[in-house]
């Protein structure tokens, strides 16, 4: 890759994944809001859970998103994949801003809005893994850790894009409006990111390879690769559950269990997302200096011992408090999303590394990280312990530590 196109091959990489976070994102920050308008009921805890469970089915298609896309960017080329990833966001992300309600549709609104997650999951599921892919494969050798680290700000922003714009509408607007038509304003907002994003990726050319394959990208995966599916799915588990937890979730946690107002929750969560993106980079120029393993080593340690003690400081009336509490995820956290992308791009083979990549990071993200919110929920509301969360971050970060001490160190070695 010249020198020159660096810049653009990092932002035509890295929009798709603004757009495909700060849709998920904002319909996470406004799943109570969304949950009465499509979902009726008396219980304001069920209308979350309802909208929590669209949220996990938007998931549950990331497998499949992710066979499809994977298929497409190693058979025809990293570019058509994410062209066609990030149309498939954009205009279900539009739609959703102008369905209707349930007053107006009855059953048929949580019907469509179901369908247009199911799209938009599909989209997902090959949009992220296939950007880190394009990225890490086109960046210098010495800098593969920080691109990749760059690669992951893409979906960290989007996600700040999100909740930046909640947090200034509720600023901004009555909560009667809010909840009436103003979480509408995010999604119609997508539309524009989608259309950038669009240009950009149509201006990037690549060189695509047109050797003979025996079998289909997928085929080859499943009969080659099958032990290497599973360490990719389970290094992903602390990054499904923390990040999760910790930055989508934790704006209702806020709000239902210490009564926090909807604007200085989304305030909070802006703050600390913000705090993630350079931290994330560094951590990602650091691995290029130290290797992946001990730096994501110590972010599961810390997130293993630290959980608990940080949901506590959560647990605060003081705004500062809250923050500091989250602030320590975010350097656990932040530190392991940093450097995973590399790590998978490095680990698999270039013929099936779309793939292999999508396949095994969305099995556990589709499954688990759509699920985590849902049951963190579920959990702190019928045992009545509103650290629950903390313990599921906890055991998430047990499953990727063990995960990791299968992987060679990679960050002087060519890739696959």
């Amino acid at each position: 890759m010249a020198g020159s196109s660096t810049g653009r091959v990092i932002a035509a990489g890295a929009i798709g994944n603004v757009l495909e976070w700060y849709d998920f994102a904002v319909y996470g920050y406004f799943a109570a809001a969304i949950g009465r308008v499509f979902f009726p009921s008396q219980d304001a805890v069920a209308q979350v859970l309802a909208a929590f469970g669209i949220f996990a089915v938007g998931f549950f298609m990331r497998p499949v998103g992710g066979a499809l896309m994977g298929h497409i960017g190693d058979r025809f080329g990293r570019r058509a994949a994410l062209t066609f990833s990030v149309a498939a966001m954009a205009i279900p992300t539009f739609l959703v801003g102008v369905l209707p309600g349930y007053d107006t549709l009855g059953v048929a609104a949580p019907i469509l809005l179901t369908v247009l997650r199911m799209i938009q999951g599909l989209s997902v599921g090959g949009e992220y893994t296939t950007s880190i892919v394009f990225m890490v494969e086109h960046a210098p050798a010495e800098r593969r850790g920080l691109i990749g680290a760059t690669a992951g700000c893409g979906a960290v922003g989007g996600i700040l894009a999100g909740s930046a714009t909640g947090a200034l509408l509720a600023s901004l607007m009555s909560a009667e409006a809010l909840e009436s038509w103003g979480w509408r304003i995010p999604f119609l907002l997508g539309l524009v990111v989608g259309l950038a994003g669009l240009a950009l990726r149509r201006g990037i050319h690549e060189e695509v390879s047109r050797k003979e394959r025996k079998r289909s990208p997928l085929a080859e995966t499943f009969r080659d690769h099958a032990p290497l599916l599973l360490r990719l799915a389970a290094l992903s588990v602390f990054n499904s559950v923390g990040f999760y937890l910790m930055f989508v979730y934790i704006v209702s946690w806020l709000q239902l269990v210490d009564g926090v107002p909807p604007a200085r929750a989304l305030g909070i969560n802006t703050i600390s997302m913000a705090l993630l993106l350079p931290l994330m980079v560094a951590m990602g120029w650091v691995s290029d200096r130290v290797g992946r393993r001990p730096v994501m080593l110590g972010a599961t340690i810390l997130a293993i011992v630290a959980s608990w003690p940080l949901f506590w400081l959560m647990h605060s009336t003081n705004p500062a408090v809250v923050l500091l509490g989250q602030a320590g995820f975010v350097l656990s956290v932040g530190t392991f999303v940093g450097c995973q992308p590399t790590v998978m791009v490095e680990a698999v083979p270039a013929r099936v590394r779309c793939t292999a990549i999508a396949l095994g990071y969305n099995m556990t993200l589709g499954l688990i990280g759509g699920l985590s919110p849902l049951v963190a929920t579920w959990l702190v509301e019928r045992t009545g312990n509103n650290y629950s969360p903390g313990f599921m971050i906890m055991a998430a970060a047990a499953v990727s530590f063990l995960a990791l001490l299968t992987y060679q160190e990679t960050y002087r070695r060519p890739l696959a």
